[in-house]
This record gives structure tokens, C-alpha cells and sequence, in this order.
């Protein structure tokens, strides 16, 4: 059982994940004001009690965009991951228990996946597909998929030959069985860690996508919209720019943090791998 005390990177990174996650959900329900709503009359305020942001240059209030476009992200970043782990970890615990041409298809696969930069090919997805949240998270997802079945093909590997695993098959139990039963639950802790890394990249992808036009779209609003919004207004209107910039810097830190601590918390053993997001 792991003691948080030791571990105070994984405090700081939950914690400040958390708050971040909070706010997010809170804009569900409730932000300062209506992100859509328009006031010419003060824009490019700083901030204040009125707009603790400030406003932008349609006089929207950055703290309910910031809120707003939080949770966009971590919407489409926490998405993709599912996509990934959902179809990565049985591609992996596949190739760890049958092997043979099953593991060659899999691994020679996820190795044309990687010959390419991942957020080049999210691009040409996006532009052949069209535009917007849901078609970023599939192509932020598809990259994802290797990655978490490289990470659990090469958990799975460390645990298939003990002897507990023999026993299971010496009982009977299917292939399928004994990735269910007995591997699956062996690398969690692993998969876990590397779900933190990913959800990091893809917000950091999405905020690229959402930058070029390719992401999320008005209406809407995301923290790379909103980089993108700004961008020409940096010169005379910095702040606009800086504050979706800091909370991008700020989130993936924090998740960093947390997965570094997970890691050293769970097993300090464990590798996470990076994905060329």
C-alpha cells in the first residue's frame, strides 16, 4: 500500500489536477457568465471583481472561457484515452498470451503508427474528416491505441511466464481467460500511469488541433480556441494570450507530476512510453 507522504509529487499533481477538474465540471452548472455573451462596451478590461480574467475583444469574460475551455479539453484528452486503452490493452495482453503471428500483427502495426508524427497525421485526419471535437478525439485516440498496447503487451510479458499463469493453464482456463483474470489486473497499475502521460499529450494535441482551425469550433470553446483567438492581439493585448497559454502549461505539469508519482507510488519500476504526440 503505497504512503502518499513519500510521495509528494503525486499530492501536488492530484492536487492541482483536481482543482483544475473541478473547475471544469463546475462550468457545467455554473460560470461568472454565459460564455457566448458579448459586451463591446468592455472588452480588453483587466482583470477585476467584475472579471477576474478580465475580458477578451468581444468582452466575453475569460474566467467562464478559461472554465468552459477546460473542460473541452480534458473532455476530448480524457476521450482519446478511452479509445486507446479501451482497444490498446487487448491488442497488448493479445500479443503477450498468444504470440506467433498474432504478436507480429500487432507489433508491426503499432510500428507503422509510429513511423508517422502523430499530430501531422491527427491533421490530415481532421482535414479529410472535417473539423470539431468528435473528429479530434478520433484522431487523437488512434494514436493512442499503440501505445497503451506496447505498454501492456510488455507488462503482460514480465507476468505471463510465472508460475501462476502455468496453474492457470494446467486448469484449463482459455487464453482470453487468463488475460482477463490474471494479467489484466497485474498491469493496471501500469496502464494507469501511462493514462496520465496520455491524457497530458492529448491535451496538449488538442490544443494544437483546436490552434490550426482543425478542433474544437465556435460556438465552443477550448484552451488552444482560445491561443488561437488571441493570437493576433498578443503584441498590444498579451494577457489574452498568456492565460489559456499558463492553465495549458499549468494542467500538463500537473499531470506529469502525478503520473511520475503514481509510477514511484505503484511500482518504481514502471516505464511509462512517451508517445510522439
Amino acid at each position: 500500500m503505497m504512503r502518499l507522504p513519500r510521495h509528494p509529487s503525486l499530492i501536488i499533481g492530484l492536487a492541482a489536477t483536481a482543482v483544475f477538474v473541478a473547475l471544469a465540471l463546475l462550468s457545467l452548472v455554473w460560470t461568472p457568465y454565459p460564455i457566448a455573451q458579448i459586451d463591446i462596451a468592455r472588452r480588453f478590461q483587466g482583470p477585476s471583481g467584475a472579471h477576474w480574467l478580465g475580458t477578451d475583444f468581444f468582452g466575453r469574460d475569460m474566467a467562464s472561457l478559461v472554465m468552459s475551455g477546460t473542460l473541452t479539453s480534458f473532455t476530448v484528452a480524457a476521450a482519446a484515452v478511452v479509445i486507446g486503452a479501451g482497444l490498446g490493452v487487448p491488442l497488448g495482453l493479445a500479443a503477450a498470451i498468444w504470440r506467433g503471428p498474432v504478436e507480429w500483427l500487432i507489433l508491426r502495426g503499432s510500428d507503422f503508427v509510429f513511423a508517422f508524427p502523430a499530430l501531422v497525421v491527427a491533421i490530415l485526419i481532421t482535414a479529410l474528416i472535417g473539423p470539431g471535437a468528435i473528429n479530434a478525439v478520433v484522431a487523437i485516440g488512434v494514436f493512442n491505441i499503440p501505445v497503451f498496447a506496447r505498454v501492456a503487451r510488455g507488462g503482460a510479458l514480465t507476468v505471463v511466464s510465472l508460475d501462476f499463469v502455468a496453474a492457470a493453464r494446467l486448469a484449463g482456463l482459455s487464453n482470453a481467460a487468463i488475460a482477463r483474470r490474471h494479467l489484466l489486473p497485474n498491469i493496471m497499475g501500469l496502464v494507469i500511469v501511462q493514462a496520465t502521460i496520455q491524457l497530458a499529450l492529448g491535451i496538449l494535441a488538442e490544443a494544437g488541433l483546436s490552434y490550426i482551425g482543425l478542433g474544437t469550433q465556435p460556438p465552443a470553446t477550448s484552451l488552444g480556441l482560445m491561443l488561437r483567438d488571441a493570437q493576433s492581439l498578443f503584441v498590444l493585448h498579451p494577457f489574452l494570450s498568456l492565460v489559456p497559454g499558463l492553465v495549458i502549461i499549468v494542467i500538463v505539469i500537473a499531470l506529469n507530476l502525478a503520473g511520475d508519482g503514481l509510477r514511484d507510488a505503484l511500482d518504481p519500476r514502471l516505464k511509462p512510453v512517451e508517445s510522439a504526440a
